[in-house]
């Protein structure tokens, strides 16, 4: 195959990877640019948890092998590490993974690191995330194709992203960029925001079968996150599970 098309069969979208880069040293400061996911981490933690022991039914992670893809600076991994898990995490920002292995080490985390895109991955895992990153990568179709590819058979996808509704673009874009700034102007674009039934789609067009729609609500009077089943107009989690066949 020739670089050029490589290139064009990647996942990876170059802006996107300097734009996040920028800020890769920080992921660790809860009032930095990545604090929304600090506030959002215990939620997400709870639902992949809930959705890993309900699909395979056990009562812990210990013994799952988990792939994060776009795992940043290993915010979601050394939670579900703590909890059992065998976790790997896989960016394509090597700052993050630069910062994700330093941070896990201070821990006493035995957590592999990647610095590669999920189409590198010659590996397949009980559960495979992709946690707010498909609004961000070149092809989203090619990357659920990927997604799915790095999942054992009977296992699962977990992913999260934003809604394409006006209410996402004036929360998601408009009052978290711009008055509230809880991250750098530019992070999002609403173009790229994906439909709940869009995302479905692409699931089953890569064998998935969607078990799960969850929505995530942000109550500006507690600052918290919380799930809820009829809300997903903003943010939003999508499980789909692989069928043994």
């Amino acid at each position: 195959m020739s670089s050029t098309q490589a290139a064009k069969n990647t996942t990876v979208n170059d802006a996107e990877i300097i734009h996040f880069s920028r800020d890769s040293h920080q992921w660790w400061d809860e009032d930095g640019p990545f604090a929304p996911l600090h506030r959002l981490n215990p939620v997400r933690i709870g639902y992949i948890r809930d959705q890993i022991e309900a699909h395979f039914s056990c009562s812990d992670l210990h013994d799952k092998s988990i792939l994060d893809v776009g795992c940043g600076g290993g915010l979601v991994c050394e939670p579900l590490s703590r909890l059992g898990a065998q976790m790997t995490g896989a960016d394509a920002d090597t700052q993050a993974i630069d910062v994700a292995k330093a941070h896990s080490q201070q821990g006493g985390l035995d957590i592999t690191y990647l610095n590669q895109p999920v189409e590198d991955i010659d590996a397949q895992y009980d559960v495979v995330l992709a946690l707010e990153i498909i609004e961000h990568v070149e092809n989203p179709q090619a990357f659920v194709q990927e997604c799915a590819a790095r999942v054992k058979p009977g296992g699962l996808l977990i992913m999260s992203t934003l809604n394409r509704t006006v209410k996402s673009f004036l929360g998601g874009i408009v009052a978290a960029e711009y008055i509230l700034r809880w991250v750098p102007q530019g992070t999002h674009d609403w173009k790229k925001f994906i439909k709940p039934s869009e995302l479905t789609r692409m699931m089953r067009a890569a064998d998935l079968d969607a078990s799960d729609l969850t929505g995530l609500h942000y109550d500006p009077i507690s600052a918290q996150f919380t799930l809820r089943r009829n809300t997903i107009d903003v943010n939003y989690l999508l499980s789909a599970s692989k069928p043994l066949r």
